[in-house]
């Protein structure tokens, strides 16, 4: 199947973007069945805004959270925010009772 390139208006900021024939191509590739509904640079902010600096899952530092461990009474830094109704383990007493 041959491509051409096509003008799409950005959902985001407006701006009128082309989708070129190879972009077309690779979304073909990897299964993609709808066409891109952000420019370039709206897609990378949005990127930033999900993801963070990172680009992507994993890639950079996550946000940490202070908290006392409800066994040892450590203090400690967790990946989300404590609500206060569950008991929040440090990283040691975590492993010890998955174990169990």
């Amino acid at each position: 199947m041959s491509f051409t390139e096509k003008s799409i208006v950005c959902s985001d900021c407006g701006a009128t973007f082309t989708f070129s024939a190879e972009e077309q191509e690779f979304f073909e590739s990897k299964g993609y069945t709808n066409e891109p509904k952000r420019c370039p640079t709206c897609r990378q902010a949005r990127k930033q805004e999900r993801f963070g600096n990172s680009g992507g899952f994993g890639g950079g530092r996550r946000q940490m959270f202070p908290a006392v461990c409800a066994e040892c009474g450590k203090e400690t830094e967790v990946p989300f925010e404590p609500r206060g109704d569950k008991p929040v383990y440090c990283s040691d007493c975590y492993r010890k009772n998955r174990a169990q």
